[in-house]
């Protein structure tokens, strides 16, 4: 493997985990493991997503093995995981985002 490949691949994050346990005991197959976890990745991207949009950044899976963490300006930050995008968020906004920032929330009680 060439050392750009090695730089991305790492150990899963714990929210990347959930299925292990079955594919070790053999009650469901790498490749079930391997959807049920990519779909679960672009669900909790979409979720946070929906939060950070409120501050003007979107995120999407990449292929997988990171996060990308977009802002209105055309600033890009890839992310490993899910708590690295809170801070890679306070990095770009200058402050840290509030999920219970009663604005937010008003706006997703209307939908």
């Amino acid at each position: 493997m060439c050392i750009l490949c090695g730089e991305f691949v790492s150990s899963p994050h714990w929210t990347d985990r959930k299925f292990e346990d079955a594919v070790r005991a053999g009650r469901i197959s790498e490749g079930e493991y391997q959807m049920m976890r990519r779909r679960g990745r672009i669900r909790r991207a979409s979720l946070v997503g929906e939060v950070l949009s409120h501050y003007g950044l979107r995120l999407s899976d990449w292929s997988g093995s990171k996060y990308i963490l977009r802002d209105s300006k055309g600033r890009t930050e890839m992310v490993a995981d899910l708590g690295g995008v809170w801070m890679a968020a306070e990095r770009m906004l200058g402050y840290a985002p509030d999920p219970l920032d009663p604005k937010f929330i008003e706006k997703m009680e209307a939908g």
